[in-house]
């Protein structure tokens, strides 16, 4: 099967500095892939460079078999690639149901509804009138990624969503992957939480010092392995 989404040897800058030194990456339909790494690893610019957010040679990230690299962030979301960022970034000024449809301005079709994220997030109706600030880091991680699925993309990017929530919370929020995998998603989660990033996925990714160190099957990596990706020992 041929990738979805790919990096092909991508750079990044931030002024004069380099944080990503050519990445090989590759998600095929229907996966979930993690992306690990220490702090600064460059597993943020990473996505901020698929997303259009960082600027990026055209060959170097390609969606569906197209040159996407350089393109706008709401193009990039208009072909069908959706980002969660991290902090949720709601706007407090907008009710939590205002927040979510902000993501059908896309205009795609597809399965997700307003209807179909109360479903996956069932604490989130009793609370759409709510500011978007007014409500729980985690019922805001749920309206942020709620907000994503309104865009109906085909990849789903999530960047840090564990940071800072209870167990509890997280579990929930990971256990709605699947039902996202079943609608025929393809995600990419960076994730600081190993142990997470290898149950909820099917490939991994390690990232150091803007290159990737280590990549397999997330089940088959020993932690050893992953422990000297991680660290660079």
């Amino acid at each position: 099967m041929s990738a979805l989404l790919e990096a092909r040897g991508l750079t990044a800058f931030y002024g004069d500095f380099q944080a990503l030194f050519g990445i090989d990456f590759a998600v095929e339909p229907g996966e979930a892939v993690a992306i690990i790494g220490a702090n600064g690893a460059g597993k943020s610019t990473f996505l901020k460079a698929l997303t259009g957010l960082l600027p990026a040679a055209p060959e170097c990230v390609r969606f569906e078999g197209a040159p996407i690299g350089g393109l706008r962030p709401a193009e990039i979301v208009r072909r069908g690639i959706a980002m969660v960022p991290e902090g949720r970034r709601l706007f407090p000024s907008l009710s939590v149901e205002e927040n979510l449809m902000i993501g059908a301005h896309a205009g795609r079709a597809g399965p997700w509804s307003l209807r179909r994220v109360y479903e996956l997030f069932p604490a989130l109706e009793p609370l759409r009138a709510h500011p978007g600030n007014a409500i729980s880091g985690g019922q805001q991680q749920m309206a942020a990624i709620g907000r994503a699925l309104l865009a109906n993309p085909r990849v789903l990017i999530c960047d840090e969503i564990s940071l800072g929530l209870a167990p509890l919370v997280v579990n929930a929020i990971y256990n709605s992957f699947p039902v996202m995998l079943r609608e025929g998603l393809t995600l990419v989660v960076v994730e600081q939480d190993v142990g997470i990033a290898q149950r909820a996925t099917h490939r991994l990714y390690c990232f150091q010092e803007g290159r990737v160190a280590l990549q397999g099957q997330s089940g088959a990596l020993t932690r050893d392995s992953i422990s000297k990706a991680y660290f660079g020992t």
